[in-house]
């Protein structure tokens, strides 16, 4: 099995591509800085290394040196991550002899292109083997017989023949039968004891006990937060609401469409990251929010002070109106349930 190191300071980064591997049959190691990065590589030796480029002590340019400089690790490709792909980024990465450099945010299918160009053809999952058919063993009674000319047992000889000893083969005479012991007469004409046995007491069927099928978990006690995502979720056009800690756990979550809540908020909590990344960059202060329009849809994030983000689903854009003016009365409410 391939293994994968995941090198990245950001707990909702290393959670979304442990998902985006998940059911790859690879194991994927991860860790949080350069130092445990370093360790990581000289323990598990993995088959690919990803990892982010800014990090707290070590960046992914040393990283991926190091591994290149590695006597036994050289020829590991090392994928890099950063929030900003330039011509700089991109020459400094050639200079470490990094594999690539796959700009942040990422889709999950992104990931894993670049991956499986990269992971050994031979690690990639044998196919399942065919079932093995068993067959029906039957016993059979072995009996002892006389070897042949040169002390081996002829097939004939099994079969009830044996070799004579011009070569010619003849049928074996039947083995001999020993007359059973006669019974005495005694015992022939005695009749046999009466045994008395006590009379068996009738007992009358105990009376089935009473089962309780279990209905289901109680539900939880609705919350603060459980009320504003139902709010946000009754809007008509509105599929679901999440909200999510800054490491992208999921907190609370409301809606009839939520696919995988969890997911949602790793993934929210990725792209939020990155895009105040983007805001220092240029020199935007904090982040406020975004909306972002799909094919087939919007997806709005909120900050929720520094600890937690709302992340909502609109089927239809008009709702979007409704939404952000909702989203400023209750901001403040989800502040303080966090």
């Amino acid at each position: 099995m391939a293994k994968v190191l995941v090198v990245d300071d950001s707990l909702s980064v290393r959670k979304v591509v442990e998902r985006a591997l998940l059911g790859r049959q690879l194991d994927v190691v991860c860790a949080a800085t350069g130092s445990e990065a370093l360790e990581r590589i000289e323990l598990d030796e993995p088959d690919v290394v990803v990892c982010d480029v800014v990090m707290p002590d070590k960046d992914g340019y040393e990283i991926c040196d190091f591994v290149k400089r590695h006597p036994r690790l050289r020829r590991t490709p090392v994928l890099l991550m950063s929030g900003i792909v330039n011509d700089d980024v991109r020459e400094r990465a050639a200079r470490v002899k990094s594999a690539d450099v796959l700009g942040k945010p990422f889709a999950a299918d992104e990931l894993l292109r670049r991956l499986d160009a990269l992971l050994p053809a031979e690690t990639a999952a044998p196919a399942p083997a065919d079932p093995e058919v068993l067959l029906p063993v039957i016993p059979v009674a072995l009996v002892p017989l006389p070897p042949g000319p040169n002390g081996t047992m002829h097939a004939d000889i099994a079969r009830g023949h044996r070799e004579s000893r011009n070569g010619d083969v003849e049928p074996m005479p039947p083995a001999p039968v020993t007359p059973a012991e006669p019974v005495p007469p005694a015992l022939l004409s005695s009749p046999a004891p009466a045994v008395a046995s006590a009379p068996t007491p009738r007992l009358s069927p105990a009376p089935a006990p009473a089962v309780t099928l279990p209905v289901g978990p109680p539900s939880p006690p609705a919350t603060a937060s459980t009320a504003v995502l139902g709010q946000f979720a009754a809007i008509e056009g509105v599929q679901w609401a999440v909200l999510a800690d800054r490491e992208g756990f999921l907190l609370d979550a409301s809606g009839d469409d939520v696919v995988d809540a969890a997911v949602a908020s790793a993934l929210s909590a990725c792209l939020t990251e990155s895009s105040e990344g983007l805001g220092r960059e240029l020199g935007r202060g904090p982040l406020h929010g975004m909306i972002l329009e799909y094919a087939q849809g919007m997806v709005v994030l909120y900050s929720v002070g520094g600890s937690a983000l709302l992340a909502i689903a609109l089927r239809e854009p008009a709702a979007l109106g409704k939404v952000r003016y909702f989203a400023k009365k209750s901001i403040s409410e989800l502040l303080q349930a966090v």
